[in-house]
């Protein structure tokens, strides 16, 4: 159990710290296989956790090697790969073939990350909805590809990639393409604390409290760091702030 528990811990840190990475996606359900091994073992030897695979009440899910999920996952892979090559429709039509045949897997599961960020493009990117902006401006209405980075402070997957992303925005400034960062300051994080941040890691692109959840809401974060980025006002891509590359950028620009 103790097993169990710590893998547990282990994928809530990969989905906490990487968003909805569809990588990340893939590492999750392995793990989630894992999981449900340990536990049949614990259920052998006469107990069982409550809502445990196989527990009463519980979705039926296939066992962990069988060929239905070895099919899911080949499906997953598929479409990872689709959605990190920006194929989207290709992306959309792999996770429904998923869902459909494979639906009780651990692959489905870890799609529904995937699906999320999928429903998210091509949405109305409507306006920044802004606080208080902690250093420079920006704004949406302008159409220039602009890459929004949901990031805060007490995150330590934020501390390493919000000063990496300061290399980016000098190399692509005034060439149309924004960065903006975004923070909510939850727990009770300070605005000198924000300050002091930014300053200790030379971050000079603009950053702003969100005003509310809306944005949040609307981008689909809930694991940070995550990104988006808006062209002609829509939202044409959503992930990890990591996985943003210069090709990328460079076809946004184009």
């Amino acid at each position: 159990m103790k097993n169990s528990m710590a893998l547990l811990s282990l994928g809530a840190l990969l989905v906490a710290g990487c968003g909805t990475d569809p990588a990340t996606a893939q590492k999750v359900a392995d793990l989630e296989a894992k999981i449900d091994a340990l536990e049949k073992q614990v259920a052998a030897g006469g107990g069982m956790r409550a809502g445990a695979p196989g527990a009463p009440g519980a979705p039926a899910a296939p066992p962990a090697n069988s060929e239905e999920e070895q099919a899911a996952a080949a499906i997953l892979k598929e479409a990872n790969g689709h959605f990190e090559a920006m194929e989207y429709d290709k992306a959309k039509v792999q996770i429904a073939e998923l869902e459909e045949k494979y639906p009780a897997t651990r692959a489905a599961r870890a799609a529904k990350r995937i699906k999320d960020e999928l429903d998210v493009i091509g949405k109305d990117a409507g306006s920044l909805e802004v606080e208080k902006w902690f250093q420079g401006n920006a704004s949406l209405a302008d159409g220039e590809a602009t890459l929004l980075v949901f990031w805060e402070v007490w995150c330590p997957h934020c501390k390493r990639e919000v000063p990496k992303i300061e290399a980016t925005y000098q190399k692509y400034k005034g060439q149309g393409f924004q960065i903006v960062g975004l923070t909510k300051m939850t727990r009770n994080i300070t605005e000198d604390q924000v300050n002091e941040f930014l300053k200790e890691n030379n971050v000079s692109y603009p950053i702003a409290k969100e005003a509310g959840m809306n944005m949040s809401n609307l981008y689909g974060v809930k694991g940070i760091p995550a990104a988006a980025v808006v062209k002609d006002g829509k939202i044409v891509w959503r992930g990890h702030p990591a996985r943003v590359t210069d090709e990328m950028i460079e076809g946004w620009i184009n």
